[in-house]
């Protein structure tokens, strides 16, 4: 059984402005920078003309993990996440996927950035499925809530560096 992950932002930007602060290469870098943990860096950026691919890791330090998460995996925790947007209709569809080290399963989501004029909506909906017996449902409820916290994170960056412009 996998769980959820359901998480909405808006934004007060028009729709290609805000684009650019979600997917950009420069806001992508600086986004890592300022909220990437240890190790973080994007490991490749495609543009295409109807969108972009790109892939991003991301650490969380040992520290900084639930108890539970401790005593299931050793050391830092290092994730990979791959995400491609393209142009629909009036806004932006994608797909993202993430791997998680040492930690047999997936996150994945369908992500969507619509709006009209100034006032743009993120919406990210997903699951997460950890495959390890007896386990795999606990750890996945907090895989999913780690996400979550870092959806939200994501979203004041993205709310800041709109401002900052």
């Amino acid at each position: 059984m996998a769980s959820r992950i359901e998480h909405r932002s808006t934004f007060s930007a028009d729709l290609a402005t805000t684009f650019d602060a979600v997917a950009g290469e420069a806001a992508l870098r600086a986004r890592l920078e300022e909220i990437g943990g240890d190790d973080a860096e994007l490991l490749e950026y495609v543009p295409a003309g109807d969108g972009v691919r790109y892939k991003l890791r991301q650490g969380i330090s040992s520290d900084k993990l639930p108890s539970a998460v401790r005593t299931l995996h050793r050391g830092d925790l290092i994730v990979e996440r791959e995400q491609t947007w393209k142009t629909a209709g009036s806004g932006y569809t994608g797909i993202a996927t993430a791997s998680v080290s040492g930690v047999p399963g997936e996150i994945t989501a369908k992500t969507s950035l619509t709006g009209e004029g100034e006032q743009v909506t993120l919406v990210n909906s997903g699951e997460v499925k950890v495959r390890i017996p007896f386990v795999g449902g606990k750890l996945e409820g907090v895989i999913a809530e780690q996400v979550t916290k870092l959806l939200e994170r994501e979203a004041e960056f993205v709310a800041k560096w709109l401002a900052e412009r």
